[in-house]
C-alpha cells in the first residue's frame, strides 16, 4: 500500500474511535481567523495532537484543531488551524488533513486565509472571493506515486473553485451588505515576505493576493473529487506598495478586525451551501 494512503487510513481509524460525525462541509480557517469557531454548534472537538502521525500546527493563531458540529443545521468539521509547508513538513502531510476531511465525509471544502494585497485596487481589510490561483510556486502535493483510491493521475485544474459555491459567497456578501473584491490567489512557500520585486513579477503573472498556504490544499481537495471555493482575507498591502514593513502581528490584527463581518459572511456562506449539498 501506498504509504501515504495507509497514514492517511490510519489518521481517520483515529478520528472515527473519537466521533462518528459525517460533516458535509470542510472549513479551514486562516490566520487570526479560528475565532469563528466559537459560532459553531460543537459537537466534539479533536487536538491534532491526538490524532497519531497527524501534522501539528506551530504558527501563532493557529489553535490546530478539529472542530465538529454544525452551523445552522449544516453539519461541519472546521480545522482550527492548518499546517504550512514553510513548518517543515513534507507537503503530503500538509494536505493530508483535507484528504481526512473528505474521507470523513465532506463532499464541500470552504477554504480561509490571510494575505497580502497586489491589486492596488485593494484596501486592507478587504475580502477577497478566489477566482482562480496561481500553483507555480509551490511544490505540487500529487507528486509522486498516485494514490488511485483518491484520484486519478492527471486531473483537470479548469475549474478548480466552484461556479456554484462562489454564487452561494456572492449572495451572501450582497445579502449582509458586505464588500467582496474578486481575484487570483498566488501561493509562495514563505515563510519570509515577499520582497517588492517578487511583488511587481505576481503582479505582472495576474495574481491579486499572495499568502503561504490554500493552492495545495484546493490542488489535493480537487484531486480527490471535492468541490471547492475559498475567500482570502487581504491582511495588509504587500511590500512595496507601502512603505510600512511586513510582519505577522500586522496580519493577525488585520484578521481580527476583520473577524466580525467574516464570521457573518462564512455563516451565510455556508448555509447556502448546504442546500445544494
Amino acid at each position: 500500500m501506498n504509504p501515504i494512503y495507509e497514514k492517511l487510513l490510519n489518521c481517520v481509524a483515529a478520528v472515527r474511535k473519537i466521533t462518528d460525525f459525517e460533516p458535509k462541509v470542510a472549513i479551514v480557517l486562516g490566520s487570526g481567523l479560528g475565532g469563528y469557531a466559537k459560532d459553531i454548534k460543537v459537537e466534539c472537538e479533536i487536538p491534532y495532537s491526538e490524532i497519531d502521525g497527524f501534522p501539528v500546527s506551530t504558527v501563532p493563531g493557529h489553535d490546530g484543531r478539529f472542530i465538529f458540529g454544525y452551523v445552522s443545521d449544516v453539519p461541519v468539521v472546521c480545522m482550527k488551524g492548518r499546517v504550512h509547508y514553510y513548518e517543515g513538513y513534507p507537503i503530503t502531510d500538509v494536505v493530508l488533513p483535507i484528504r481526512l476531511m473528505k474521507m470523513l465525509g465532506a463532499k464541500v471544502l470552504f477554504l480561509t486565509n490571510a494575505s497580502g494585497g497586489i491589486n492596488p485596487a485593494f484596501s486592507a481589510g478587504d475580502f477577497m472571493l478566489i477566482k482562480d490561483h496561481i500553483a507555480a510556486f509551490a511544490p505540487n502535493p500529487l507528486i509522486g506515486p498516485n494514490i488511485d483510491e483518491l484520484g486519478v493521475r492527471f486531473p483537470d485544474m479548469t475549474h478548480v473553485y466552484d461556479v456554484e459555491l462562489q454564487e452561494c459567497i456572492k449572495e451572501a456578501a450582497k445579502q449582509q451588505n458586505i464588500k467582496i473584491q474578486e481575484g487570483v490567489y498566488i501561493q509562495l512557500t514563505g515563510p519570509s515576505f515577499e520582497s517588492p520585486a517578487d511583488i511587481k513579477m505576481l503582479r505582472v503573472l495576474g495574481g491579486d493576493a499572495v499568502g503561504m498556504s490554500t493552492v495545495v490544499e484546493a490542488i489535493a481537495a480537487n484531486h480527490c473529487g471535492m468541490k471547492i471555493c475559498g475567500i482570502s482575507c487581504v491582511c495588509n498591502l504587500a511590500a512595496g506598495m507601502t512603505e510600512n514593513p511586513l510582519t505577522h502581528d500586522e496580519v493577525q490584527e488585520a484578521a481580527n478586525t476583520a473577524a466580525p463581518l467574516f464570521k457573518t459572511l462564512v455563516t451565510e456562506s455556508v448555509i447556502k451551501m448546504g442546500e445544494l449539498i
